[in-house]
């Protein structure tokens, strides 16, 4: 079994990391597009572009199936590669955890890029599924540039210029970037203050990696051999994992994946 995954960094690797666990026996294919990152601030026709190069790039590895590990090019590209891809290849998009954040019914709010915060398709999914409840969209410019470069300082200014804009009685906080699932703890710090509980967070990487498996039709094997291959592709060019992975633990998990031959 194969699966690829895209994004326009880094932001795969918590995903990638999550399918790695499920079936240690996949072989795994990350195509990323370094060279254009970011994605956030390009019209939605340029992101579409990029997203196609770089799931055709993973195509090419004859992937069984391949998921867009990236919320900003699941709410532009999506429809696009699936056209172009699909029923040959299984493509699975990145929603935010917007249902599961509103299924316990208290005020949440939605970390996000700013081309993804107030975009149609977000707030078409706090419609379907919290209408009724207290959202509050928190745009992060920034941070996933900052995560991507590893670089620490503007990692914690970004975070916290987002949680001094995310309500103090917000708890719940949907963390609507793939690349902010890497920094999930410092987010937490950040918002959890002094006298509050630790605030909830919602990423997306263990649901999608369990979607792609159900949509191969194969069950999750945490204990299979450990067998798996790990190609890597930066922006259409097969390297080794780029070094700002190492700087967090799932890019250290990946990294003890052996290269495909």
């Amino acid at each position: 079994m194969k699966i690829a995954l895209m994004d326009s960094g880094i932001g795969l690797l918590p995903t990638a990391a999550a399918v790695r666990r499920l079936r240690p026996d996949a072989d795994l294919v990350l195509s990323s597009d370094p060279d254009s990152m970011p994605w956030g601030p390009r019209t939605p026709e340029d992101l579409t572009a990029h997203a196609v190069a770089v799931a055709e790039a993973a195509a090419a590895q004859r992937p069984d199936a391949l998921i867009v590990a990236c919320n900003t090019a699941s709410v532009h590209a999506l429809p696009t590669l699936r056209a172009r891809l699909e029923p040959g290849l299984r493509v699975i998009g990145t929603v935010p955890a917007i249902k599961p954040a509103a299924a316990g019914g208290a005020p949440f709010a939605i970390w996000a890029t700013p081309a993804t915060t107030g975009s149609p398709y977000q707030r078409g999914l706090i419609r379907e599924f919290a209408d009724d409840l207290d959202v509050t969209e928190v745009a992060c410019p920034g941070l996933a540039e900052a995560v991507q470069h590893a670089d620490e300082t503007a990692i914690d200014a970004a975070i916290a210029d987002a949680a001094a804009r995310t309500p103090d009685h917000v708890r719940t906080v949907v963390l609507g970037c793939t690349h902010y699932e890497l920094v999930a703890e410092r987010i937490r710090a950040a918002l959890r203050g002094p006298g509050r509980p630790s605030p909830v967070l919602h990423g997306s990487a263990t649901a999608v990696a369990a979607q792609a498996l159900r949509r191969l039709g194969a069950l999750p094997d945490p204990e299979a051999a450990v067998r798996g291959t790990l190609t890597v592709l930066l922006s259409g060019r097969e390297a080794p994992l780029p070094p700002e992975a190492a700087a967090y633990e799932e890019g250290r998990l990946l990294d003890t994946v052996s290269p495909a031959r």
